[in-house]
């Protein structure tokens, strides 16, 4: 990924603002509580991250990118926006990722994921360990590319063949991923079509912790 990136990142968020959409809908709906510890997988140039921030400036928050190239991106967009301390960053794999030995947390209040699946080949382990990841009552927040269900066939054949160029799977089976771990972990579970399915918007909340009688 640091091959893809060290030349892209310098002008990523410039192009990616007008077809990564529904991402700031996702900040937006984070509302996460004072104290609360929010963590982006798949954090790229921090762009979400600084948004978080300003938006809900009571939390804590944490990003980890598997490219030390966003990484680096990430860092310098942190420090330019006066958040250098209130931004945690760390290089991490979002398969197989356990917060305590790089953040000394073991959980989330929440987690987000904002058009990171759709380039995870094991996107399915980066779903689990996510969840894995969420404290109880916490929230898992996701947007990424649909199937685009009701746009023209025309206009679904050629984003598929342009998205397929950088790499971009959009997850046709995402709602029933979800829909299976929600029932598994007694979670809700809220999934909506965005822009006539161009992206899906998705949040998995896990139940509360159970009071001891």
């Amino acid at each position: 990924m640091d091959r893809v990136y060290r030349r892209q990142r310098h002008f990523y968020d410039l192009t990616r603002r007008y077809y990564l959409l529904g991402r700031d809908r996702l900040i937006e709906n984070l509302s996460p509580p004072p104290g609360a510890t929010v963590l982006e997988v798949g954090c790229g140039t921090g762009r979400n991250l600084v948004h978080a921030a300003r938006l809900h400036g009571q939390a804590d928050y944490f990003g980890i990118d598997i490219s030390h190239e966003m990484l680096a991106s990430a860092r310098r967009a942190a420090r330019r926006a006066g958040f250098d301390g209130a931004i945690h960053l760390a290089a991490g794999d979002a398969t197989r990722f356990h917060p305590y030995a790089v953040f000394g947390l073991s959980r989330f209040d929440r987690i987000f994921m904002s058009y990171t699946l759709s380039m995870i080949p094991d996107w399915q382990a980066a779903l689990a360990q996510g969840v894995c990841n969420l404290a109880p009552g916490g929230s898992l927040h996701i947007v990424d590319f649909g199937q685009q269900e009701r746009l023209p066939r025309w206009c679904r054949a050629l984003l598929q063949a342009w998205l397929a160029r950088f790499h971009v799977t959009p997850r046709r089976d995402l709602d029933r991923a979800l829909r299976v771990l929600a029932e598994k972990l007694g979670a809700d579970l809220e999934f909506r079509r965005l822009y006539r399915g161009y992206a899906w918007y998705a949040v998995l909340t896990l139940p509360p912790a159970q009071k001891n009688a």
